[in-house]
């Protein structure tokens, strides 16, 4: 399962996926959570516009993709909204419900948060010093999570995973 949203975090960790962890007959799923909105808040008029137009239109070329560079790979795109809940929780809920194998997610880290590794010790996501969604998935996913980084035009990635910590990758 890849998650996806109209970022380029996203698009690279699809680009990953597509190159590196699929083989042919694998099943792939294209995550894409959806912004909910309350009563308190304003909802759009129309579809949200992104990177890549409206959101049908980011999904629509990410199917695209996936056909193009694996033809014999079942694309499969699932929908859902946060309900008031963290996108991790999300995330993992719908793992959890799919028996996903693998996650992987884009991740986009400044320099200071990689180094510090901010994190809250009650282990909610919420508050000033919150946990990264990535890091609270690789930590608390029953699966395999990989959150991937594009580095530079020249292409490779940086792996982070239980297993491999900040582990570079180059395509």
């Amino acid at each position: 399962m890849v998650v996806v949203d109209p970022t380029p975090q996203s698009a690279a960790a699809l680009q990953y996926a597509l190159s590196h962890a699929l083989v042919e007959q694998d099943k792939l799923i294209l995550f894409y959570i959806e912004k909910s909105y309350n009563s308190s808040s304003s909802a759009p008029n129309s579809i949200s516009e992104g990177a890549f137009g409206t959101d049908a239109d980011f999904l629509d070329q990410m199917r695209r993709a996936c056909e193009v560079a694996q033809p014999k790979i079942n694309v499969k795109i699932e929908k859902t909204d946060m309900d008031g809940k963290d996108k991790a929780s999300v995330i993992l809920s719908k793992s959890k419900d799919l028996r996903i194998d693998l996650i992987i997610i884009g991740q986009k880290r400044s320099l200071s948060s990689a180094i510090l590794g901010i994190k809250r010790q009650s282990g909610s996501l919420k508050g000033p010093k919150a946990i990264d969604k990535v890091d609270y998935l690789i930590e608390n996913s029953p699966c395999s999570c990989v959150a991937v980084q594009k580095k530079g035009q020249n292409g490779g990635y940086v792996l982070n995973s239980k297993t491999h910590k900040n582990f570079w990758l180059l395509a």
